[in-house]
């Protein structure tokens, strides 16, 4: 197959940790492939960027797995063209066990071209989002609270 990305990184991002497999041009034709696994804290997130900049890395893809690759989206947007792709498309071939494979696979499929990004609206209409997002939650928790006030005085009689 065609390589249309030849320096790219496909990452697994969970909770605590991300695993990056970075493939590039190697020897004989071979892609050479690196892996690293970093925290998710942003300073570590940073220099897992710094090495995948330093390694002239273009592209990367993501799994959407619930809102882990948020923070990580976050970071990397500026630097590279990144794809947050439906982590079903990625787990229909069997065989993967492990992050590290999964982060491997993604960087196979970004660099052939066979992922399609999700939709990430742009980080102004993010930033609203969650606002609106919060401010809906803080009516429902102050709703649920009058709500368990208006029974505690009706159970004692206090109507």
């Amino acid at each position: 197959m065609e390589i249309l990305s030849e320096r790219c990184a496909g990452l697994d991002g969970h909770k605590k940790n991300v695993k990056a497999c970075f493939a590039c041009p190697g020897a004989g034709g071979k892609r050479k492939k690196e892996t690293r696994t970093s925290l998710t804290m942003t300073q570590d997130v940073l220099e897992m960027r710094d090495w995948l900049k330093e390694q002239g890395c273009t592209h990367s893809a993501m799994e959407a797995t619930g809102v882990y690759w948020k923070c990580i989206y976050n970071l990397l947007e500026n630097d590279f063209e990144i794809l947050v792709v439906n982590a079903h498309h990625i787990k229909t071939v069997p065989g993967r066990k492990t992050d590290v494979k999964d982060a491997e696979w993604i960087a196979d499929l970004l660099s052939h071209g066979l992922l399609t990004a999700s939709f990430i609206p742009s980080a102004p209409q993010r930033e609203l989002r969650d606002l609106t997002r919060y401010r809906a939650k803080l009516v429902e928790e102050r709703a649920r609270e009058v709500n368990r006030l208006q029974k505690t005085l009706e159970d004692t009689t206090l109507k």
